[in-house]
């Protein structure tokens, strides 16, 4: 007699018996009910030191963050591993630098701890089929998207923002205010990846309200990094300062642009307003407060991990696209 008889004879996921009898509280009472009854019925005696080498080879679950520091990815992993804990398996953790493979990363991973599914926190937007076949288990994206790649919709799943929507939001909310000459502060305009989707939702919002785009207050810094982004605000600003308001694309590189307006001697948001998408909490703290499009980041986690217990127990993968909520802060005015 094993957990699986156990789970075959209850109709439930192995995983299910496991929290049963972890005693984990996210199982309702029903089922709890059954599966102990079944477990009293059947003489069920769990064999802890076999459960546990059971556990350490195959109720595993991988977590690939790529970019170490990335402060958005804090409260993911904070969710993420309060799910996984919840469900009676364990998280392994590999962060990688965001120049890295976290593909091969996670194949590495895989195979270290037989993991039973892998969750990619950040990655590439275009993915092939053959380079995804180095994993063999189920994986889901969270935070991130195949937008640019091949992969056959049915064949991987995934946890986002629309970030094309998002941007558009954003930049259409600075036009509401009256702002019509916008600057956009990026890593790349076309880099096939997160900034690329979002510097293609300004340029369409500006598009939509008949505003031309203005190639001369377009910033790109080539990566996230907060001493780039404050750098490139002075060299924008070197080059023009023919615009009332600034959309970045990420909160980070928001708070250093606002100090590098005022360093430049110009008041957010008297002289130029400043919107950004993340919503992390610290961007509550800035001086004035930021003004940004706030990824739900709680939901995000709880669902990658709920989609990857399900394509461990069989079921197809699946797509989830959030939406991102606007947090009004001191940082945009209207004129």
């Amino acid at each position: 007699m094993t957990i699986k008889d156990i789970a075959r004879a209850c109709g439930v996921g192995v995983s299910t018996v496991s929290r049963v009898l972890n005693n984990r509280p996210d199982v309702s009472d029903e089922v709890r009910r059954k599966v102990l009854e079944e477990v009293e019925r059947q003489g069920y005696i769990p064999n802890n030191s076999a459960r546990d080498l059971v556990k350490s080879q195959s109720d595993a679950i991988g977590v690939v963050a790529r970019g170490i520091g990335n402060p958005f990815f804090s409260d993911l992993l904070k969710t993420i591993s309060r799910e996984i804990d919840r469900s009676g398996f364990n998280m392994v953790l590999r962060q990688i630098h965001s120049d890295e493979d976290e593909v091969k990363a996670g194949a590495i991973l895989e195979r270290e701890k037989k993991l039973r599914g892998l969750i990619f926190l950040g990655g590439r937007f275009d993915y092939t089929s053959a380079e995804l076949s180095l994993i063999g288990v189920p994986y889901v994206c969270c935070s991130y998207n195949n937008r640019f790649g091949t992969l056959n919709a049915e064949d991987y799943a995934y946890v986002s923002i629309d970030d094309y929507q998002t941007a558009h939001r954003a930049v259409s909310e600075l036009i509401g205010r009256g702002h019509r000459q916008i600057a956009a502060l990026l890593p790349s305009c076309s880099d096939r990846s997160i900034s690329q989707l979002r510097y293609k939702g300004y340029c369409a919002a500006l598009a939509d309200h008949d505003i031309e785009e203005n190639s001369l207050i377009v910033e790109e810094t080539g990566s996230f990094d907060m001493a780039a982004a404050y750098l490139s605000t002075l060299e924008l600003l070197e080059r023009s300062r023919d615009f009332t308001a600034l959309f970045t694309v990420s909160d980070m590189m928001a708070t250093a642009a606002i100090k590098a307006l005022t360093d430049h001697g110009l008041r957010v948001p008297d002289d130029c307003s400043v919107i950004a998408i993340d919503g992390l909490n610290m961007s509550e703290y800035t001086i004035p407060t930021l003004t940004t499009m706030v990824q739900p980041a709680e939901e995000m986690g709880r669902e990658a991990v709920g989609i990857l217990l399900e394509m461990i127990e069989g079921s197809a993968p699946r797509h989830l696209q959030l939406e991102a909520t606007l947090r009004e802060g001191g940082s945009v005015r209207s004129i």
